[in-house]
């Protein structure tokens, strides 16, 4: 009976996720005119709808509970996430440009939704935040020349490293690097990226310093990921405590985004097109509205468990939209109103697709 009502379960949410492609195919249409889309990208669009929806039904039961919660009831959020209250235009152009990039949200830490309230609109913006496993992809998809193999390395203050530079007694580039105490290694100094070409005198080494890597730290990053001092609420009281954080997976996320830059492995403008083109824009709006969305992020931090998403703040919800879903046959009904209080999280009621 439980095998029946989960074959079930996933063929409605594929059901679903048809008729999300095709509304995000017609969304996009409408507002950019067309663009050829594969079968596996159309499957990638797919795999979007089902991320995005786990995604949204986790915040949901977070609203529920925080609402639940509240002393004073004038902070609720009184807008459910919910597909009714999602930006569906912008969300369209964001998967079809990201799918015929080839990122995949069904996969770890290519690509992960972070649903945010937009105030103005009162609508449910969902940001997709490109993971290191989708900076690679890119990255090597796009290059002038693809690297047959890319090392990333941090270095703490225990371990032996000694770059050894390209010169004229030395045509390639490469490095030293001994892991002397791997049980008490010490704080981290820094990190690198060697990048291997199957020519070896291409080969290049990139040493970025622990400074480096700490002016790559966003400026309200939450320390539930970068470690510090964080503020919590307990027992009606504001308090400061300190927690340890994931350092080093940020650190090694940061190394990754620049070992992984254009400037380390150049593009081959052959390639580039309108969706990688798209992409960039993406990034250069994000900082433009990155204090909203790190608020969000920092909400989201206190209520999913770091995992597998490299740890980062952009990728917390990939947790979530991994999580099983247990009933997807109401997806689109609208669900009965409850107080917030006694609210039971339903599944994402949406547009008719």
């Amino acid at each position: 009976m439980a095998k029946k009502q989960e074959m079930q379960n996933v063929t409605n949410e594929m059901s679903l996720s048809s008729r999300f492609t095709a509304k995000v195919l017609q969304e996009f249409g409408s507002s950019s005119g067309e663009l050829q889309i594969t079968d596996y990208q159309r499957s990638l669009i797919q795999g979007y709808f089902i991320g995005i929806d786990r995604a949204l039904n986790t915040a949901e039961e977070e609203r529920v509970r925080k609402n639940a919660n509240n002393k004073d009831h004038t902070y609720d959020n009184t807008v459910p996430y919910t597909w009714a209250n999602v930006n569906l235009p912008e969300l369209s152009r964001d998967v079809v440009h990201y799918a015929r990039l080839g990122l995949d949200m069904m996969q770890p830490n290519h690509i992960s939704p972070i649903p945010y309230l937009n105030k103005k609109t009162q609508l449910y913006d969902i940001t997709l935040m490109i993971g290191y496993a989708g900076i690679q992809y890119v990255a090597e998809n796009y290059a002038l020349v693809k690297p047959k193999a890319v090392t990333i390395e941090l270095v703490h203050s225990t371990d032996t490293f000694t770059p050894l530079m390209k010169s004229r007694t030395n045509p390639v580039e490469s490095y030293e690097f001994v892991i002397t105490n791997p049980f008490n290694r010490g704080d981290i100094v820094g990190g690198f990226g060697y990048i291997e070409y199957d020519d070896a005198s291409r080969n290049k080494l990139v040493i970025m310093p622990m400074s480096a890597i700490l002016k790559r730290k966003p400026q309200y990053a939450s320390a539930n990921f970068w470690g510090g001092t964080k503020t919590e609420w307990k027992n009606g009281k504001k308090q400061e405590v300190e927690v340890d954080g994931w350092l080093e997976e940020m650190c090694r996320k940061t190394l990754i985004r620049e070992v992984y830059s254009s400037k380390h492995i150049p593009l081959d403008p052959r390639k580039v097109d309108v969706s990688y083109q798209y992409m960039k824009q993406q990034e250069e709006r994000l900082q433009e509205t990155a204090n909203e969305i790190r608020q969000e992020i920092n909400v989201t931090a206190n209520r999913i468990p770091l995992e597998e998403a490299e740890m980062e703040s952009l990728e917390a919800l990939q947790a979530a939209s991994q999580k099983p879903e247990e009933d997807l046959t109401e997806l689109f009904e609208t669900p009965e109103e409850v107080p917030a209080e006694k609210a039971t999280p339903q599944p994402s009621d949406g547009p008719q697709f």
